[in-house]
């Protein structure tokens, strides 16, 4: 009985599944698995298609009463997908699969299976998706609260205005300081650069003042022109 339907769904399978279908022997076989990926510009991924897994089937002799033994492998020279690898999440697919084969025992279950199998990859690609989505926006949204905090500053308690105002106050008593220092600086390069001035009677108590008696008897002297007139005169 186990061979009869064996052969039957063999049969379903081939019209099923015409092109993915190919036979190994009477009793194994192998169905090509495309995976349908919705087309979300690939999150921020690059371009890549979507992933293709191979799953081998082989019937024991009382099939469908026991369990068919069930293997899954990648296709030759498949491109790598950034959410997806048949090497590793093998064991987590077909561990997967256990209820559906507990399910249906005693029934064709391989369709079935192969349904499950394609939902199964496709939801778990989703997700991972979906986590790296939310890292990005995590990542993204962190950038956007650093920029913010140049605009928005420290927010101003008791603590915090102390503080800045004892910064401030050594601030302007450190530049009035210099300042200060400028200042002398400044009016110390004055006085030595500037002639000292004496007053009158500094002159006239330090004899200086007889560079003006000198310019009196200068003024009083009679002008040389008539000095020369007498005497030619005179002679």
């Amino acid at each position: 009985m186990g061979k009869e339907e064996q052969v039957e769904e063999r049969e379903v399978l081939d019209s099923i599944f015409p092109d993915e279908i190919t036979d190994i022997s009477e009793t194994e076989y192998r169905i090509s698995v495309k995976l349908d990926l919705l087309d979300d510009d690939n999150n921020g991924d690059e371009a890549s298609e979507p992933p293709t897994l191979i799953l081998h089937v082989r019937y024991p002799d009382d099939y469908p009463d026991e369990a068919p033994m069930l293997d899954l492998s990648p296709p030759q020279n498949a491109p790598p997908h950034p959410h997806f690898s048949v090497a590793a999440d093998k064991g987590l697919l077909l561990k997967g699969l256990e209820s559906v084969i507990e399910e249906n025992m005693g029934m064709a279950m391989v369709f079935t299976l192969v349904t499950t199998l394609k939902e199964e990859a496709e939801q778990l690609i989703a997700e991972r998706k979906a986590a790296a989505a939310a890292v990005r926006e995590e990542a993204i949204l962190a950038a956007e609260r650093e920029e913010n905090k140049k605009f928005h500053g420290t927010p101003v308690t008791p603590e915090t205005f102390m503080k800045w105002r004892e910064g401030f106050m050594k601030e302007m008593a450190e530049k009035e300081q210099r300042e200060e220092e400028e200042r002398l600086a400044e009016l110390k390069k004055a006085k030595v650069k500037e002639p000292v001035r004496l007053t009158g009677r500094q002159l006239w108590e330090r004899g200086l003042a007889k560079g003006g008696e000198e310019g009196e008897d200068e003024e009083n002297a009679p002008p040389t022109e008539q000095v020369e007139r007498l005497q030619i005169e005179a002679s």
